[in-house]
């Protein structure tokens, strides 16, 4: 499969997990990944509100554990989806190794204690972190049946169906529904 640099980051899928998975997208020459280098992983944790806007000190060799983390997450969540057992090492040694240091603080405003969390450092698996935390949720916590491949033929993103009918069928309506939506009229029309 070809790979075109620099795709745009597309968040259709309501769970930070699953858009993380959705950093790469598309089939054949439409195949984009968007994480590019160390700097366009750092980009996304910004857009995704994992990572202040402020934030700039990018770790070498980010780009690679996310690229790492996210085709293991990947293959993680379809085996599961079938009930089949997966290796989560590269998730689970994010998780240990990211893992931020949480202090007990006074709030001088509430007058209460509070459990604050401070990240660890800024290497690469502190960064990724909250993003391994959320597909250790979706792994545990989701009914993942309502986890779903858009319907395109040509489109490999996933997104949790969080309609009130779990009937979604599309990544987004405005790209791959509307698209299908409309081949489906013309090719109606064409039997006609």
């Amino acid at each position: 499969m070809s790979s075109s640099p620099g795709g745009s980051p597309l968040f259709v899928a309501n769970n930070l997990a699953l858009d993380f998975i959705n950093t790469e997208y598309g089939v054949g020459h439409r195949h984009c990944d968007c994480f590019e280098g160390d700097g366009s992983v750092a980009e996304w944790l910004k857009l995704a509100g994992v990572l202040p806007a402020n934030f700039a000190e990018v770790p070498a060799g980010l780009a690679a554990l996310a690229r790492e983390l996210r085709e293991n997450a990947r293959a993680v969540v379809l085996a599961a989806k079938t009930g089949s057992p997966a290796d989560a090492a590269v998730i689970n040694r994010v998780l240990e190794s990211g893992r931020p240091r949480k202090e007990l603080v006074w709030d001088p405003a509430q007058k209460t204690f509070r459990v604050v969390e401070h990240r660890r450092d800024a290497d690469a698996a502190s960064l990724l972190e909250p993003v391994a935390r959320a597909l250790a949720s979706l792994l545990a916590d989701v009914d993942l049946q309502l986890v779903r491949e858009c319907e395109a033929h040509d489109c490999t993103l996933f997104f949790h169906d969080q309609t009130k009918s779990h009937r979604r069928r599309w990544c987004s309506m405005a790209t791959c529904g509307n698209r299908m939506k409309a081949a489906a009229h013309r090719a109606r029309k064409s039997v006609d």
